[in-house]
């Protein structure tokens, strides 16, 4: 157990629960959200969180192949978003 876990057991469990509640099947499988929180671990920038779900994406049959397409889709967003704010800009030079 961390010290975080220590000082607030409640917090813990009640952030285990959640990832119960989340990672099953449902509307999505539990591959699909992996690759989904594989993909927001990068974004975040969660180095830890990114090699847990890329792990699990895998035990859930998530193939290399599947985690680069899904890292890659998210770098997309990220590049367009960075791109808007070139609008931002405009009015700022003229």
């Amino acid at each position: 157990m961390n010290w975080f876990d220590e000082q607030l057991p409640e917090t813990k469990e009640a952030y285990v629960k959640l990832r119960e509640t989340i990672f099953k099947d449902g509307a999505l499988d539990v591959k699909t959200k992996e690759l989904i929180a594989v993909v927001t671990s990068g974004l975040m920038r969660c180095e830890h969180c990114a090699k847990v779900h890329s792990e699990r994406a895998k035990q859930h049959g998530a193939t290399e192949a599947e985690i680069a397409e899904a890292i890659s889709a998210a770098m997309f967003v990220a590049a367009g978003s960075q791109m808007l704010w070139t609008d931002a800009y405009n009015d700022i030079m003229k």
